[in-house]
C-alpha cells in the first residue's frame, strides 16, 4: 500500500500546454504582423522574439508526448522516503 504524498495517476497536462502554446503563436504572430504593418518596429520585434520562445516549447511539448507514457510504480512499491 502506498503511503507518500503523490498522487499514483497523475499525469502532466500536455495537452492543455500544447492547445495554449498554438493560440500563443497564432497571436503573437498576428501582432508581429499588425505592430510592423503600424511602424511599431521594438514591439514587432518582441512578439517576433516570443513567437520564437514560444515555438521552441511547442516543440519540447510536442516531443514529451510522442514519447508516451513513463514507468510508473505500481501499488506494491513503497515510496520513496524524502531526505532528512
Amino acid at each position: 500500500m502506498r503511503t507518500g504524498s503523490e498522487p499514483t495517476t497523475a499525469r502532466s497536462a500536455l495537452r492543455a500546454r500544447f492547445w495554449l502554446s498554438v493560440w500563443g503563436l497564432v497571436w503573437t504572430a498576428v501582432g508581429a504582423v499588425v505592430f510592423a504593418l503600424t511602424g511599431l518596429l521594438g514591439w514587432a520585434v518582441a512578439c517576433g522574439v516570443l513567437w520564437l520562445v514560444i515555438a521552441i516549447d511547442l516543440a519540447m511539448i510536442v516531443r514529451h508526448m510522442r514519447q508516451g507514457p513513463h514507468y510508473q510504480p505500481g501499488r506494491d512499491i513503497p515510496p520513496y522516503w524524502p531526505p532528512e
